[in-house]
């Protein structure tokens, strides 16, 4: 299992498109990957868990990946959330 906490960089936050962007990248890996907010872990591969985080710009949230490619996703989510 690989945790990265990074700053959302994201002018808009994860909010509509963008969250349907990352829950799309999300699903292209084989491992579980949640998202973690204030003490919050939701499955990252869902829009309505993304979305009831409600995410902005500016806000520190946690990448959690476990499984066979949890580096890879871990990594470029954390890229996505930083451009």
């Amino acid at each position: 299992m690989i945790e990265k906490s990074v700053v959302v960089e994201l002018e808009s936050g994860l909010q509509a498109r963008l969250a349907a962007e990352f829950v799309q990248k999300a699903n292209g890996y084989v491992s579980e990957v949640f998202l973690e907010k204030d003490g919050r872990r939701v499955n990252a591969k869902s829009i309505m868990g993304l979305m009831s985080l409600a995410i902005t710009s500016g806000e520190p949230i946690t990448i959690i990946a476990n499984g066979k490619d949890d580096e890879t996703a871990v990594n470029e989510l954390t890229n996505f959330v930083k451009n």
